[in-house]
């Protein structure tokens, strides 16, 4: 599923826009379960006159859409598609100092803890607080590694068709402060029905007993993070 942007759009106006940014979301409705699945691009796209068309090349595998026991085939052979696009600001370069917020957190006797989730203090980004959760035994994805994500604080909670983009990198910093771990930059929305986000690069536990944890056996950890757009009621979310 594709969109297009009509090229008069960029010269139309006095001051035409050379560059249009947009995020985009394709659905399509299925009729037996009542509802759209929805494919959503979490990278912003940016039209010009010489790239006007962006979209996805597979939105649904073409055996379980044409199959009219999963519900796409609509009445005869008719389809219900569809597609949101949100205008955004440019993105900023991954390489350009931003004001992110930063976060630090010393998880103290880390070698003595046990299987299961540990959670930080609050802090705020935005109009919301958040929390970073670490699995210092790994998770159900990853045993053996140090796992970790980053949450909406208790108590904090999304409205129906309210979505945040948020871009954070979270680094296990090293005692002696020449080598820190980092999984470089992930960006994902964050909505009523993922309200936190994996953060890339688990790191074997090995790795760090062997080297990042200092004399006392604590395990301090950063994250920078930022929220690069807000939808306050998109219809389909």
């Amino acid at each position: 599923m594709y969109v297009e942007l009509d090229k008069s759009c960029l010269s139309s106006t006095t001051t035409p826009p050379k560059e249009v940014f947009a995020y985009l979301s394709f659905f399509v409705f299925n009729k037996k379960e009542n509802k759209y699945f929805s494919v959503q691009d979490v990278e912003v796209k940016k039209f010009t006159s010489s790239r006007t068309v962006w979209g996805v090349s597979q939105v649904l595998p073409l055996e379980k859409f044409n199959d009219p026991a999963n519900g796409y085939i609509l009445d005869g052979e008719e389809h219900e598609f569809g597609t949101h696009v949100k205008i955004a600001s440019a993105p900023v370069p991954v390489d350009e100092n931003l004001p992110f917020h930063k976060f630090t957190w010393s998880v103290r006797d880390f070698s003595l803890l046990k299987q299961g989730d540990y959670v930080s203090k609050n802090f705020q980004m935005g109009e919301k607080k958040w929390t970073l959760t670490l699995y210092p035994k790994g998770d159900s994805s990853s045993e053996g590694e140090l796992s970790k994500y980053l949450h909406l604080a208790e108590g904090e909670s999304l409205l129906i068709g309210e979505l945040i983009m948020v871009r954070a990198q979270m680094q296990v910093l090293d005692p002696r402060g020449s080598n820190h771990l980092s999984g470089g930059f992930l960006e994902s929305w964050v909505m009523t029905s993922t309200t936190s986000m994996g953060l890339p690069q688990s790191i074997p536990l090995a790795e760090i007993e062997e080297g990042y944890l200092d004399g006392e056996d604590t395990l301090n950890v950063e994250i920078e993070s930022e929220i690069t757009n807000a939808i306050r009621n998109d219809p389909f979310f």
